[in-house]
Order: structure tokens, then sequence, then C-alpha cells
């Protein structure tokens, strides 16, 4: 009998952001926003953080929600890949 081995990878990152460019082939730019408390004065802040993302089909859009993941790195600053775009920017 053949024995079938799986081999589980591990769970890769996924997070949540807000295209604010499009302006690359195949690339977008995700700007992810995360709330956080100041070390010393314990006041809730907003860290923002923008994302270099691999968009094979060119399908989103800036001002849509998109859901991205981490992968290998695809060139010097891409190493996150979309998944789907969650909602859609209105239609201007």
């Amino acid at each position: 009998m053949t024995e079938e081995i799986t081999i589980e990878r591990g769970t890769r990152k996924t997070l949540s952001g807000k295209v604010v460019s499009d302006k690359g082939d195949k690339t977008i730019v995700v700007e992810v926003e995360r709330l956080t408390k100041h070390k010393l004065y314990r006041k809730t802040i907003r860290v923002r953080k923008k994302y270099y993302v691999h968009d094979e089909s060119n399908v989103a859009r800036v001002g849509d929600v998109v859901e991205i993941m981490g992968t290998r790195p695809i060139s010097k600053k891409k190493c996150w890949r979309l998944l789907e775009v969650t909602k859609a920017a209105p239609i201007e």
C-alpha cells in the first residue's frame, strides 16, 4: 500500500486595507491602518503602513478595500499578493 504524506504549510499572514495607488503594472499599494497605544501616554493612536502588493490581473482600483496575503519575495519591495477585493470603490 502507498501512504500519502501531506506536508502542512504554516499559516500565512493576511491583512486588510485600502488601495491608495494602482499606477504600476500588476502592482498596487495598499495602506493598512491599525490602532495601538502610545508607549508613554497610553493614548490610542492610528498607525498606517503601506504595502506593495502583486495584483496579477490588475483588478483592484484606488479606493477598493482588499485582503492581502504574505508570500515569497516577488521583487525588491513586493512580498504580498492580492487575495480578493472585499469592497469595491464607487464608480465616479
